[in-house]
């Protein structure tokens, strides 16, 4: 098991003091945009949410790894990671909104979010078998988590990343739940890093409520991966909440866990107490830290109640490359539904 923090000082690592303040910041930015969406999807102002409180410390410290032209694919639960990657807090409220996710045609080298379990990772695969037959330096670090091990996705990206030596790091996110099923129901292996044994590649384990800790690891499997050597991640970490805003996870995941205490608690929590012991921040950088959050998110959530709600007619604006000679019939057709089935209103 890999971690930084508990176990080593910031000046046993080759991260420096401004390493630590900037994984700071994005932790807490992650952490205030998760508990402003929840709060928001809860008065109806989005459809379903996945909440990643509990998380932000791997996905921030993952995002902090990678090289600008890294490909980044996410998972439906990877909103941390995308922010701290730089894609615009407005985009990922939008899209929950839905609207394209790509709103403000940003060009950073980011796949949509993948919501079906595991479909992503052969996408990576894919990435980085094109890098190879293009002789570029990129890599692909694509993002799931444990219970997205029991696909057969899973199974034949790493086969292929195996075989033909791409350029990919495979980063599971273990909050020690795929919804309601716990781990070990998931697999009877001691751990999914050992899993790559048999892809023929690298695995390990990395404290995943240590962004710090996350970072080396994800900076040394990039390292990697660039030299044909694909690697397997498995962050340790834990869901705080629910799996989505659909679930209530008091049915069946126990009051007392089982989980020890630093995969527990909370992330920010914990890197903001190792951080004052190092001399690293203080009460006047928390609060501006806090602070700035604040006012990105309160930007973030206008920027995104001022975009027009589509009507139905838009439905058929990305469908044609050029003019269909049936658009207008069709558009025809849907005002005339849409005058004999009026919405209803809340």
């Amino acid at each position: 098991m890999h971690r930084l923090i508990a176990d080593r000082s910031l000046g046993d690592s080759w991260l420096g003091p401004e390493d630590a303040r900037a994984a700071y910041r994005d932790v807490v930015r992650t952490r205030r945009f998760d508990d402003r969406a929840l709060a928001l999807q809860r008065r109806g102002w989005m459809s379903g949410y996945p909440p990643f409180r509990g998380q932000e410390a791997a996905q921030v410290g993952a995002a902090h790894a990678m090289r600008d032209d890294d490909w980044l694919l996410p998972t439906y639960r990877s909103n941390a990671l995308q922010i701290a990657r730089g894609v615009p807090m407005s985009d990922i409220l939008l899209f929950r909104r839905g609207h394209p996710e790509f709103h403000s045609d940003h060009d950073l080298p980011v796949l949509p979010q993948a919501v079906p379990i595991a479909s992503q990772l052969p996408h990576a695969v894919g990435l980085g078998m094109a890098r190879n037959y293009r002789g570029n330096g990129e890599a692909a670090l694509v993002c799931f988590g444990d219970g997205a091990t029991s696909q057969g996705d899973t199974h034949e990206a790493m086969n292929f990343a195996g075989v033909f030596e791409t350029p990919t790091v495979f980063f599971c996110e273990n909050n020690g739940w795929a919804i309601s099923h716990p781990r070990e129901r998931q697999t009877a292996s001691e751990s999914i890093a050992e899993k790559a044994d048999a892809y023929g590649f690298e695995g390990v384990q990395v404290d995943g409520n240590d962004p710090l800790a996350v970072r080396e690891v994800v900076s040394e499997a990039l390292a990697s991966a660039r030299e044909g050597s694909p690697v397997l991640v498995e962050a340790l970490t834990y869901r705080q909440g629910a799996h989505t805003t659909a679930d209530d996870p008091d049915r069946y995941r126990p009051a007392e866990s089982d989980l020890p205490a630093w995969r527990t608690r909370d992330p920010v929590d914990r890197l903001e107490a190792f951080l004052r012991d190092e001399g690293v921040i203080d009460d006047a950088f928390v609060t501006e830290t806090r602070e700035r959050a604040d006012e990105e998110l309160a930007a973030a959530v206008a920027a995104a109640e001022a975009v027009e709600t589509p009507g139905p007619d838009d439905l058929f604006d990305p469908v044609y490359a050029g003019p269909s000679p049936h658009l207008d019939d069709q558009r025809a057709e849907c005002r005339r539904y849409r005058a004999t089935h009026p919405l209803e209103e809340d």
